[in-house]
């Protein structure tokens, strides 16, 4: 028999360690290939790792609520064969072990990106994984940096976890709690006052008191639903974004006559010539895409004073899942795809998204994303950015309407396929003119489509 070291994986981009949540998997249990053996959770996402061996699992190295690196060994899988010392089993490890995949219900939308949190201070120092005698989680002090929380400030909050450790509920309860009330009554300040202190000084920026909720009476025939981890880092990821945003909304509503006409004629020879179903998903991202050429400044995030261009075209699409809650998977590289490359890449990540198969670096990345509401039959949207991008855009519902067009023989009214585009930007770096030029530029794409374009 042979031991066989099981690897944390490569977990997402800039993920360097991972808190184990839950063994799926005990000490004896058979173990099949690629079936999962343990949960894990980074500050992006919480994953399952599978095994790439059939064995036994004998031993467990990593206990529950335990950070282990990427790349560090976590457990002991006894398989057939000859026997080898578990080093030289380990060191191809994690070139076999495939990337988890990311579990629908645990999946940070960025849809996988980091929240870009502008407004919340950051601690003078970094957070420490070992600290007053306790381990704090990568997701800890993630949310500790981003809610301004010191290490000291960490230290006196009371944990929950195995052994004390902080969790999640107790940063969300000591947020909730009166932090704020908390910090107004420590003493302003040791020293002794001065002649100078005494002056009377304006404060240079008090921060926005948060507005306290309104009480909800609940009736007798009310149903209290608790929402999903999902659904309350959706409802996190939103409130963020619309609080770091300064949203602005542009619309155009675009001739798809074109489109239409041409999709028609192509879909049943597009999908046996190259085995893909052609929807108007990819034709829009591609003149997104066009238009991003022609406007890079919509392809940018925002570092406090700092304008970030980015390089790479990495379109998020906006993909409801069957739970209704709502993921982003990324197209990587987009301008360098065909139609026909952006049309696979959309089914492959739509359709793995339908069945929580996406993995960490699938949901990240996005540098612009592309909603589409016509799918549920809606005309137009104001969409929510992204963070840490500055745009979307939401594509409506393709409607025939009676409309003007001019003809050599003069305008004439005729029936037209017509959709609305609502561009959503952050007006902190996108005025109204780069907004208003650019989803103009996507229709002028979409309606000047080639009748006569090749598969």
């Amino acid at each position: 028999m042979a031991q066989f070291e099981l690897i944390l994986p490569k977990m997402g981009e800039s993920v360097a360690e991972a808190t184990v949540t839950n063994w799926l998997k005990n000490v004896g249990d058979v173990i099949d290939a690629e079936e999962s053996v343990v949960e894990v959770a980074t500050d992006k996402v919480d994953s399952e790792v599978p095994s790439p061996v059939s064995g036994t699992l004998v031993k467990i190295l990593v206990d529950v609520n335990g950070v282990v690196e990427v790349g560090s060994p976590i457990a002991i899988i006894e398989v057939e064969g000859e026997g080898e010392d578990s080093g030289s089993t380990a060191a191809s490890a994690p070139e076999s072990i495939p990337e988890p995949a990311v579990a629908a219900t645990e999946i940070e939308v960025q849809v996988a990106a980091a929240v870009a949190t502008v407004s919340a201070p950051e601690p003078s120092a970094p957070i420490s994984k070992n600290s007053n005698g306790r381990f704090y989680s990568p997701l800890v002090r993630s949310m500790a940096k981003e809610e301004g929380i010191g290490q000291s400030e960490l230290d006196q909050i009371p944990g929950s976890g195995k052994e004390g450790r902080v969790t999640k509920k107790d940063i969300i309860a000591y947020l909730e709690g009166g932090r704020q009330a908390k910090a107004d009554q420590a003493p302003a300040a040791s020293a002794a006052p001065t002649a100078a202190a005494a002056v009377p000084t304006a404060p240079a920026s008090a921060p926005t008191p948060k507005t306290a909720a309104p009480a909800i009476n609940v009736g007798s025939g009310d149903e209290i639903i608790e929402m999903d981890r999902m659904r309350k880092l959706i409802a996190d990821h939103m409130v963020n974004s619309v609080q770091t945003s300064p949203h602005v909304t542009s619309f155009v509503e675009a001739d798809m006559t074109k489109v239409v006409l041409w999709r028609n004629r192509v879909k049943g020879e597009f999908q046996k010539k190259h085995g893909e179903k052609i929807t108007f998903t990819p034709i829009i991202m591609e003149a997104i895409v066009k238009a991003i050429q022609d406007f890079p400044m919509i392809n940018v995030s925002i570092d406090g004073t700092k304008i970030i261009k980015h390089g790479n075209i990495n379109v998020g699409m906006a993909a409801a899942l069957p739970s209704g809650n709502l993921i982003v998977p990324v197209v990587k590289n987009a301008d360098q795809l065909s139609l026909l490359g952006i049309t696979k890449a959309v089914n492959d990540l739509a359709n793995r998204a339908r069945n929580n198969q996406l993995k960490p670096d699938e949901i990240s990345g996005g540098t612009y994303t592309l909603t589409n509401v016509g799918t549920f039959g809606n005309v137009m949207g104001t969409p929510i950015i992204n963070q840490p991008q500055v745009a979307i855009m939401a594509a409506g519902a393709i409607v025939k309407k009676p409309a003007v067009i001019e003809t050599p023989e003069g305008d004439m009214i005729a029936v037209r396929h017509k959709m609305f585009l609502s561009h959503s930007y952050d007006h902190r770096v996108v005025d109204g003119a780069l907004g208003g030029m650019f989803v103009k530029r996507v229709a002028e794409y979409l309606e000047s489509w080639d009748l006569d374009r090749e598969i």
